[in-house]
């Protein structure tokens, strides 16, 4: 088994110090700020605060098996024939992402 040279190993601690974002849990504040977006953007189509309208519930869509990050990235940066195209900020679009992330059932 080779060792690894002591410089390798600290450039390495360095690096992920660097960039504690990969290992924190997503924030509460993104959520919160997620769920007022969505809310003030989406919320004449889809149900956010109880009320039934006319798309899916975030909570279904959610719930589905091909929700992850990812896909509800591309899902937004897309056009869609059925929805009206938003410009949302990247900002915005993670914020919205972890909001509906946070209504998986675990």
């Amino acid at each position: 088994m080779r060792k690894i040279p002591l410089p390798c190993a600290i450039a390495a601690v360095t690096l992920v110090a660097q960039f504690p974002t990969f290992a924190q849990p997503v924030e509460t504040t993104s959520i919160s700020t997620g769920r007022q977006t969505a809310t003030t953007l989406c919320g004449a189509c889809h149900e956010i605060s109880g009320k039934t309208k006319v798309g899916p519930s975030f909570e279904n869509i959610a719930n589905l098996p091909s929700t992850t990050a990812i896909s509800l990235k591309a899902f937004l940066r897309s056009n869609h024939s059925n929805m009206p195209n938003f410009i949302i900020s990247s900002a915005d679009t993670d914020d919205v992402i972890a909001y509906i992330l946070s209504l998986k059932r675990k």
